[in-house]
């Protein structure tokens, strides 16, 4: 049965002139209206009849590159790497294509949102930037979205983030980090220096990214027999007041911690706030590491001692593959390892 305009009305509660006017793009429509449109037309499989349908196979000179926030270098320094190979060989008009990076603000919906408004576009390729909702129904429908474009012609790329699982299209290529080996790296290093009354702070719960770094953390714990005390464990935002705060929290519970593990480098940033004005020298004191080596790390006082991730080359090589000038990797699938980087940040514990 064909679904009509007013079917898509009917799911929305709104009226067929506001779905024309979301569709088209001509007339302004609250942002929740539009998120609400958008949605009854991914459910109901909608597509304009006429000529847009006869259309609906072929692709634009559209990239669209998903980010959680482009504000945070782990994002942007992908997505200008992305963006550097979308010209060149392959594209229409002089070769060139238009990318658009579309910033979910870690929102579900906004992502979910902005994979329908790239299918409307026909885009030529999408590539989807670092770790996933861990939530079943989004996951789900995240994966139909993409099995979706590929089969319209769309290439999808994930950079930085686990393959999707079934009914993901097989042709998604997923360029994973190899997030639990660097979390067992970071863990490893600071028990090769003695410490063993380590805080951690985790990123959000929701996130594939936190899950696995704190899962490659707590294999080096069990690995040496130190035991794994929840209360050691906070969790926050990728950013440095979380950092700043849960170190405060962790120094609560705990006044001899020798470490801080922390999610990423930002956060790690607002680790070594918080310890300096409780008074606390790093790493005569407390020792500190993070994660991504982002440009800032190695410019911190002292150095921070984290593991580099190659954002910049997993970017292009998902832009090479994403206009189809790289082969895609065997299986579609490939684990991209982190480097340990030693610095400053990090010593033997005080006494030892």
């Amino acid at each position: 049965m064909t679904v009509t305009l007013a079917d898509v009305a009917a799911r929305a509660q709104v009226s067929p002139a506001t779905v024309s006017r979301v569709l088209n793009g001509n007339y302004p429509v609250a942002a929740s209206t539009r998120e609400r449109v958008l949605r009854a037309v991914d459910e109901l499989d909608y597509v304009l009849n006429g000529p847009a349908s006869a259309l609906a196979a072929a692709t634009s000179d559209l990239v669209g590159i998903l980010v959680n926030d482009i504000a945070d270098p782990f994002f942007g320094i992908m997505a200008g790497a992305i963006q550097s190979e979308i010209g060149g060989p392959g594209g229409r008009a002089g070769g060139e294509r238009l990318a658009v990076v579309c910033n979910t603000g870690g929102s579900p919906e906004r992502e979910l949102t902005y994979l329908t408004l790239l299918q409307r576009q026909r885009a030529a390729a999408v590539v989807l930037t670092g770790g996933a909702v861990e939530n079943t129904a989004h996951a789900t429908a995240v994966a139909t979205k993409l099995r979706k474009l590929g089969e319209a012609g769309t290439r999808v790329v994930l950079c930085g983030r686990p393959p999707a699982p079934a009914p993901a299209d097989a042709d998604a290529v997923a360029l994973t980090f190899d997030n639990r080996g660097g979390g067992r790296q970071l863990t490893e290093h600071l028990i090769g220096l003695g410490h063993r009354r380590m805080g951690y702070i985790a990123g959000p719960e929701e996130r594939t990214t936190t899950r696995h770094r704190l899962e490659g953390h707590r294999d080096a714990l069990a690995a040496h027999g130190i035991a794994d005390d929840p209360a050691r464990t906070v969790h926050g935002r990728y950013d440095r007041r979380a950092g700043y705060e849960a170190t405060l929290e962790l120094l609560r519970r705990e006044t001899d911690l020798t470490a801080v593990v922390a999610a990423n480098d930002t956060v790690a940033l607002g680790a070594c706030a918080a310890l300096r004005d409780s008074g606390l020298r790093i790493p005569d004191d407390v020792s500190v590491v993070g994660f991504d080596d982002l440009p800032f790390s190695i410019d911190a006082v002292p150095a921070l001692t984290t593991v580099r991730l190659p954002l910049a080359d997993a970017g292009a090589r998902a832009g090479r593959i994403a206009m189809g000038r790289e082969e895609v990797p065997p299986g579609g699938i490939a684990t991209i390892r982190g480097e340990l980087m030693v610095r400053g940040s990090t010593g033997v514990p005080k006494g030892a």
